[in-house]
């Protein structure tokens, strides 16, 4: 669990993995790879306006948010408006 605590209408996510190879086998380097739009909830901020709840999958927009790095894992702050979907 993370030791970070978003604030207002902020939410904390984790950044979920890419595939690091193709399904013919290729790896993919770290330059070549799409950045990821899917994460988990981890943290909601205190605003009612906040929509998503801990656990949820969404999808956020693609440049949105701070990373930031919390005992050797990576997560992402982003305004509640950046987040633009659940995954159900």
């Amino acid at each position: 669990m993370a030791s970070i605590k978003p604030l207002g209408d902020r939410v904390l996510l984790k950044v979920l993995e890419t595939e690091e190879k193709t399904v013919s086998g290729i790896l993919i380097p770290d330059t070549a790879k799409e950045k990821t739009q899917r994460a988990e909830v981890i943290d909601i901020g205190d605003s009612d306006e906040i929509k998503v709840k801990k656990g949820d999958m969404v999808i956020h927009d693609k440049y949105a948010g701070t990373p930031i790095k919390d005992n050797g894992k990576d997560y992402l702050i982003v305004e509640s408006k950046d987040v633009i979907a659940v995954i159900i």
